[in-house]
């Protein structure tokens, strides 16, 4: 077959195939023609009336040409520039060679073609089926999407530094309306309260929600049986919506929030001035309600506010009416201390569970300690700052609890409680200018563990008569049991008598004949 007559047969299949469809991609796919030739091609075959009724013959096809303008196109031509080289692009296709390996290796022999010619020739050789994308629509109230995208970076105005920002999406399936928060983090805590916000937005709880398998929801990513946060577990108990993670690794299942992702940074993001993240967010409800919510969908063609208002809101479950106390929970190991930590904050627990794994639930007002296996251990309030210790004694070694919870105030409310003597004894010691021996009172008042109060309060009375209020002098007193016994005072020194004689009888004899002149 000569040239020429090969050229027509091939404008012949062109016209053919662009009988069957009104895409000229997909003629592109089945004859290996550029589409912009392809609607060249298009326009001539329309003008002249080719693409409906009976194909002409092959000598009127040539008149037509002939008479085209300087505008149309060299015909195309079905001879692949691979195929001299189609022995060596079957070979190595055989042996499982990519496309762009083999490109490279028919230019170490001499090809000039392109790469889009031999993987066009790659594919022919092995057709692959098409990769069919089926669109599935929600019922109203059905179900809501949620995904984070990555939204450049704003102003944190209480540092004012200038972080990482990421947008949390939840978007309805039926209505496409959306809410958007922009979050620096993407942790448990924020995941909860971003979807307590969209529901109060939307006022209303789907029935379900589609998510991908990030951290903040699913612990272990399985499409069979995924393990769930306990936190968004407890969720989606008391907003009673189902929860409904994808495949792991088919983002496209969620399509629309993908979708909405994509079109709050083109849309809201593109070409905004830098802000602080409180007025993004402050802007960014009105936009969902105004341009995003008026906005004609490209799907739906239809608002989505309107949509929403009309047929998605009224089929949404309603919202519970106790508020959601949103809870995190952490696996955490018990120190030697006998203090877990928990946002920053200390908690005590039991001293036998030391070195073991323990599960916190901390809510919005107390933190819940529990076992591996869910079996409570003790409960705290939630610290309202970080380093806050919040204690229970009876957590701790007794042993311990004197030196942690001994204080002045307490030592002298003990020390009246045993008697005046002990009273004076603890005072003396508390008033100790340089020595702090707020300690040393501690201890003479833990000896009321081993004796009673009554003798303890003889020990310090006997110690004070002798002058000696000393811890281990009223030890001793008791351990001998000398403070039963009578005070026997030692001896004292007899009283100093006055010299009585008058001065002059004392020193008359200094100057003979007078009298002593007072």
């Amino acid at each position: 077959m000569s040239g020429r007559r090969k050229n027509i047969m091939d404008i012949r299949e062109l016209l053919r195939q662009m009988r069957s469809t009104t895409s000229d991609r997909a003629v592109q796919r089945a004859t290996g023609v550029h589409r912009k030739t392809v609607k060249q091609y298009r326009q001539w075959a329309q003008k002249h009336d080719l693409l409906s009724g009976p194909l002409p013959s092959t000598s009127d096809l040539e008149t037509l040409l002939k008479e085209a303008t300087n505008g149309l196109p060299h015909p195309p031509q079905n001879l692949s520039s691979v195929e001299p080289y189609s022995e060596i692009v079957i070979e190595l296709h055989r042996r499982n060679t990519e496309a762009m390996a083999i490109y490279e290796r028919l230019k170490e022999r001499g090809y000039h073609g392109s790469y889009s010619s031999v993987l066009r020739f790659v594919r022919r050789i092995d057709p692959r089926p098409a990769d069919v994308a089926v669109r599935v629509e929600r019922k109203p109230g059905e179900e809501a999407q949620v995904d984070f995208g990555f939204a450049g970076r704003m102003v944190d105005r209480k540092t004012g530094e200038i972080r990482k920002t990421w947008a949390f999406v939840m978007t309805l399936s039926y209505s496409r309306h959306q809410f958007v928060r922009f979050v620096f983090d993407q942790r448990v805590e924020t995941w909860l309260f971003c979807h307590k916000l969209a529901f109060e937005f939307f006022g209303g709880v789907p029935e379900r929600v589609v998510i991908d398998n990030c951290k903040a929801a699913i612990v272990r990513a399985c499409w069979d049986n995924p393990e769930v946060q306990q936190a968004y577990r407890e969720c989606a108990e008391h907003y009673g919506f189902l929860i409904s993670p994808c495949r792991p690794g088919t983002p496209q299942h969620k399509g629309k929030v993908e979708q909405g992702v994509h079109y709050v940074v083109r849309n809201f993001l593109g070409g905004r001035q830098r802000t602080t993240i409180d007025q993004a967010n402050e802007d960014v409800i009105s936009w969902c309600n105004t341009t995003a919510g008026q906005r004609i969908h490209g799907t739906t063609k239809e608002r989505p506010l309107v949509r929403f208002q009309e047929l998605d809101q009224p089929h949404l479950q309603p919202l519970p009416r106790t508020a959601y106390d949103m809870a995190i929970w952490k696996v955490v190991k018990v120190p030697h201390e006998c203090y877990i930590v928990f946002d920053r904050a200390y908690y005590s627990v039991p001293f036998r569970l030391v070195g073991q794994q323990l599960r916190v639930r901390g809510g919005c007002r107390r933190v819940h300690v529990y076992t591996l296996d869910y079996k409570m251990v003790t409960s705290h309030p939630r610290a309202t700052q970080p380093g806050q210790r919040e204690t229970m004694p009876h957590h701790l070694p007794q042993f311990k609890l004197p030196g942690l919870t001994i204080d002045r105030a307490t030592c002298l409310t003990m020390a009246s409680q045993v008697g005046l003597a002990t009273l004076q004894v603890v005072t003396l010691m508390l008033e100790d200018r340089v020595i702090d021996r707020l300690h040393t009172a501690g201890r003479v008042l833990r000896l009321r563990e081993r004796f009673s109060d009554e003798r303890l309060e003889a020990a310090c009375m006997r110690a004070i008569s002798f002058d000696d209020p000393q811890y281990t002098t009223i030890k001793r007193i008791l351990s001998k049991g000398l403070d039963q016994t009578a005070v026997v005072r030692p001896p004292t020194a007899p009283p100093a008598h006055a010299f009585v004689r008058s001065a002059a009888e004392l020193v008359s004899h200094l100057v003979p004949g007078e009298l002593w002149k007072r």
